[in-house]
């Protein structure tokens, strides 16, 4: 995975002092393309990763070979825990990787850091059309994750309406490009889409952050609520195995295997109403069969008969 593999460059790099991005790819058995990205996304991050061209050159970390994390300044070794716990939330091994780092950290930075890297979670399933540029207002809202300060929102809801409100900002979540802002309310936590935040200013008020707040935790629990609603119906559909994969690209969580025989595969999917499962399907034609339900299978018959009704008499030329 990525994640362990910059830990791995950074420690390389603060060990010999001067690495090519040959030796960094022969090391950690990847190709030099990737061995460049990764010292470039080191370089990008913050971390004081320099090129230097030329013959004996390479990429240098500043301040000379070190066998810790001590050269890095405040900021520095927050854009590293950003980048790596970012990366590295869903496994076990590099959240062991990221403490052990952590306490090789300066004292006095130790607690930025481990703010930094509990401030962001990924999650890649889609919940529609990702909107890939990254919101002008995430470093700022990042920031104030990090150093544990109110935020004062100007936001506008689904529904159009415009609300004023003091947050305290508990982490960032890039969910297949679209960000999300959990933070504590008057109310209790709540999940802001950061595309409606008209504004955001940082104050000098302290954060009164849950002591046992986990953001990974947090996000399950908000999507497993958010799909409970989206997901009010379900049908049980066969399909040739080899056809999974599209299946399931359409509908993401939503699809689940059930049983598996002879190159056979027996799903559940859902969405919000029949008719939408149906439309889902009807472009798949003989190649799915609905089990159940009957409300499903009903709205497929509609759109059967509706297409059929539109093109059987061929096109209507006036």
């Amino acid at each position: 995975m990525r994640a362990d593999r910059l830990v791995a460059a950074l420690l390389l790099l603060q060990a010999r002092g001067r690495v090519t991005a040959s030796e960094l790819a022969e090391e950690l058995e990847i190709s030099v393309a990737t061995a460049r990205r990764d010292l470039e996304a080191l370089s990008a991050a913050g971390i004081p990763v320099y090129p230097q061209p030329g013959r004996g050159g390479g990429w240098s970390l500043v301040g000379g070979a070190r066998t810790d994390l001590s050269g890095l300044n405040a900021a520095e070794s927050q854009a590293l825990f950003l980048l790596l716990g970012r990366a590295g939330t869903a496994e076990p091994e590099l959240t062991s990787a990221l403490r052990k780092l952590i306490r090789a950290l300066p004292a006095t930075f130790r607690s930025d850091a481990e703010a930094a890297a509990r401030a962001i979670v990924s999650d890649s399933a889609d919940w529609g059309e990702p909107d890939r540029e990254l919101p002008a207002l995430t470093q700022s809202l990042r920031n104030a994750v990090v150093r544990r300060l109110k935020v004062r929102l100007a936001y506008t809801g689904k529904g159009g309406q415009a609300t004023e409100r003091l947050v305290d900002p508990l982490g960032l979540v890039d969910k297949d490009g679209i960000w999300y802002l959990v933070a504590g309310t008057e109310a209790g936590q709540r999940t802001f889409r950061i595309d409606r935040v008209a504004s955001a200013e940082v104050t000098d008020l302290p954060v009164e952050r849950p002591d046992d707040f986990d953001l990974s935790a947090e996000w399950a629990r908000v999507v497993a609520q958010m799909e409970q609603r989206r997901s009010l119906v379900s049908a049980v559909v066969l399909i040739d195995a080899r056809f999974l994969p599209v299946l399931r690209s359409h509908f993401g969580r939503h699809c689940e295997v059930i049983a598996q025989d002879e190159g056979r595969v027996r799903a559940r999917v859902a969405a919000h109403m029949a008719r939408s499962i149906a439309e889902q399907l009807a472009g798949w034609g003989a190649m799915v069969e609905v089990v159940e339900p009957e409300s499903v299978r009903a709205e497929l018959a509609r759109i059967g008969l509706e297409l059929t009704e539109r093109y059987a008499k061929g096109p209507d030329v006036p």
